[in-house]
């Protein structure tokens, strides 16, 4: 029986067990913020590696905040295998209830992406059942702290050297909706707060209403936004009017103490989503000018600056694009489609090393954060049996991987987009 054969009957045998995997993992409420139960799931995803048949440790960068790794395999290349166990926080308390209906697997965490995490265990382990041997390491890593950027996570474990700079490449298991994000926009989050003097109402001149501050600021960032969002990016996203750039204001707004007092802090947050081809500092220095016309005019204003990322890409001519694409059509019998995520994805880390990552996972992003989160059950083997098949066709014997890491890039400036703009 041939290898991918092989590959496709082992996981039907294991997909029951699988189910149970995952549904232990939506139990636990790792909702970020806070950051709950982080141990506890990396825990129960270590003694699945482990079970598995991996090599499996776990990191603690910081406290209460572990990664679980289980590696198969020895020597180089390493190929990763990345999720993030880390979910934002439900609109129930049921969410943390899994249940199976109508062939689909509910729960907060089903699609993003503890699904996706039980999909790569499974791939995995697959591989060892069937006596695949790889030329290299498969590194399967479960990290917390996506949701909010991943400080204690893939972010501590590249500044502490835990990510090989020569890997082949990086999977990450995001809910795609069915196509390959071979690339992501920047991002920069900042919270602009105008300070005022309080004041009874009746005496308001004696005052310094924020609240008119914010509006004045406010009224600058939305001709700005107007401006930004005439720009399109050249990479393949869908639908149509995804591809232009991005400035969200209001967020989150906060200020005052009652309707009869002057207030004295206004605030209100700012989040600028960078196109491939914008670049990061000019566009940082574009909302900082917005800031600063506005103390000319007397404001008193503070921006606090909550997250900043550059945008990423990776080419679809890349060994680890390639193979992906080759077995998504061999499982599902459709092309591989690449885009553009329309938000951020950890994949920045890694190109930022110069590591090829690409993100394809099971779940739907329309139903990610919401009330009715689930994944298909035939979507979790079919995503296992192409990460194996990817692993197969890059670790193989009978294939010397190509140089790694001359596809991806962390876009710093304007330039043309290195996947086909369809």
């Amino acid at each position: 029986m041939a290898l991918g054969e092989r590959i496709r009957r082992q996981l039907r045998i294991d997909a029951a067990r699988f189910v149970d995997f995952a549904s232990d993992l939506i139990r636990i409420p790792t909702e970020n913020p806070p950051g709950a139960a982080y141990p506890r799931c990396a825990t129960r995803i270590a003694a699945e590696l482990r079970r598995s048949g991996l090599a499996t440790r776990t990191i603690r960068l910081h406290r209460d905040a572990p990664c679980a790794i289980g590696t198969f395999g020895s020597g180089k290349p390493a190929l990763y295998l990345s999720g993030h166990y880390d979910v934002v926080p439900a609109q129930d308390r049921t969410q943390f209830e899994p249940r199976v209906r109508n062939g689909h697997l509910h729960g907060r965490g089903s699609a993003d992406m503890k699904g996706g995490i039980t999909a790569m265990v499974l791939a995995v382990r697959t591989l060892r059942k069937v006596g695949f041997e790889p030329v290299g390491r498969i590194v399967c890593i479960s990290v917390p702290d996506e949701e909010t950027s991943g400080p204690r996570g893939t972010v501590a474990l590249v500044k502490a050297g835990v990510i090989e700079r020569d890997a082949i490449g990086m999977l990450t298991m995001e809910p795609t909706s069915g196509v390959v994000w071979n690339a992501n926009r920047g991002v920069l989050t900042m919270r602009v707060t105008v300070r005022g003097r309080p004041a009874h109402v009746g005496l308001h001149f004696r005052g310094v209403n924020a609240f008119r501050g914010m509006l004045d600021i406010a009224s600058a960032m939305g001709r700005l936004a107007d401006q930004v969002a005439k720009r399109r990016t050249g990479f393949a996203i869908d639908p149509d009017a995804a591809r232009r750039s991005v400035l969200l204001m209001g967020g989150e707004i906060s200020g005052g103490h009652n309707f009869n007092v002057v207030p004295d802090r206004a605030s209100f947050t700012v989040d600028r989503r960078i196109n491939p081809e914008e670049d990061l500092e000019t566009e940082r220095a574009r909302l900082l000018d917005v800031v600063e016309r506005a103390r000319s005019r007397g404001w008193d204003v503070e921006v606090e600056e909550l997250q900043r990322g550059r945008s990423a890409s990776t080419s679809e001519d890349e060994p680890l694009a390639r193979a992906l694409s080759a077995s998504i059509r061999e499982v599902t019998g459709r092309p591989a489609r690449f885009e553009l995520c329309p938000g951020v994805l950890e994949t920045r880390h890694y190109a930022a090393l110069g590591i090829p990552a690409l993100a394809y996972g099971p779940g739907l992003l329309d139903v990610a954060h919401g009330p009715r989160e689930r994944v298909a059950l035939r979507r979790l083997l079919e995503c296992a049996e192409v990460y194996a098949r990817t692993a197969v066709r890059l670790l193989s014997a009978r294939r010397a991987p190509s140089a790694p890491g001359r596809g991806a890039r962390a876009t710093a400036g304007a330039g043309a987009p290195t996947s086909h703009a369809r």
